[in-house]
């Protein structure tokens, strides 16, 4: 893991950014390659920020330190704006990785959806604003929406890919309510006896990884409304991560001892993919005002939770 520490310089602040995205971020560093330099610069430090934040907790919780929370208050107060990144999302981030800090354990599909909008959505809002949209404030909002569904959509896939991991540092995120609904429990998972073969564990993560596929589907028509120099770096993330979710159907679903990874071949088909299409225009007045996530606590979770259109 690269020290997190500061550089004296403007460019080597800008390069030490780029080794964080590059040592633990290959499908962004790869999608980023399509952006323009002054977007990609402003793009890795974005993601140096939030990695920096989150690496506080994970360091945290390993070595069972305290006063983590007051550091990450200190970090808080010592961002820098670029591209009009509204400080609230700075600040709903390192509030929603600080959530990590206490045990974790999310009782509804909702609940863990609002955790992943404060670690993940708030992401693609910064994003957002660094690639930049075809329109006014109008248009931003509308492709800030879309955004934050897509966050959503890409934190449920990492969840899903790194079930065992977390489980062995003592983290369940799968709902209660999900897991009950296949006769699991999160003592099952934490408790390391769960094993892929068993026959409540296949079709559960199958209801997740369609839950998180309907959540891309929602988001993709928003990368029509970003900049078209942005456009190509959108789609390869929003496509690199969707294809997690077949790495992990590619490996039975067996999350729990193995983390799935789109092979070499497939990165390459993605990436060429995405380089030979070509930027689109939305219909803005068709896409009306995007969706927004809408959470109805204590109702039965469906694929995902009922969605409307602000």
């Amino acid at each position: 893991m690269p020290a997190l520490t500061s550089s004296p310089s403007t460019a080597s602040d800008a390069a030490h950014c780029a080794r964080i995205v590059k040592h633990h971020a290959r499908t962004f560093a790869l999608a980023s390659r399509f952006l323009p330099a002054p977007k990609q610069r402003a793009a890795y430090a974005l993601y140096a920020f939030c990695r920096v934040a989150d690496d506080m907790v994970d360091l945290a919780v390993e070595r069972h330190e305290t006063g983590t929370q007051k550091k990450l208050a200190e970090y808080d107060r010592t961002l820098l704006r670029t591209y009009n990144v509204p400080l609230d999302v700075l600040r709903e981030l390192v509030a929603g990785v600080a959530r990590d800090l206490a045990p974790v354990r999310y009782p509804t599909w909702g609940e863990l959806a609002r955790y992943c909008e404060g670690v993940a959505s708030t992401v693609g809002e910064m994003c957002t604003h660094v690639f930049g949209v075809v329109g006014g404030t109008e248009v931003r909002e509308r492709a800030l929406r879309y955004a934050r569904i897509l966050g959503v959509a890409m934190q449920l896939t990492n969840i899903l890919r790194d079930v065992g991991e977390d489980a062995g540092r003592g983290r369940c995120y799968l709902p209660d309510d999900d897991l009950a609904l296949f006769g699991l429990t999160p003592a099952d998972i934490l408790g390391g006896r769960l094993t892929a073969e068993d026959e409540r564990w296949r079709p559960f993560m199958a209801f997740e990884v369609g839950r998180a596929r309907a959540l891309y589907e929602m988001a993709r028509p928003g990368i029509a409304l970003l900049a078209p120099d942005s456009q190509r770096c959108a789609t390869a993330c929003a496509v690199g991560y969707a294809g997690i979710l077949g790495a992990i159907e590619g490996i039975g679903y067996d999350t729990l001892q193995v983390r799935a990874r789109m092979s070499t071949p497939q990165r390459v088909r993605l990436f060429w993919n995405v380089w030979r299409s070509a930027p689109v225009v939305a219909d803005v007045v068709a896409l009306g005002e995007g969706p927004s996530i809408r959470f109805e606590l204590g109702e039965p979770a469906g694929p995902f939770e009922r969605v409307k259109l602000a």
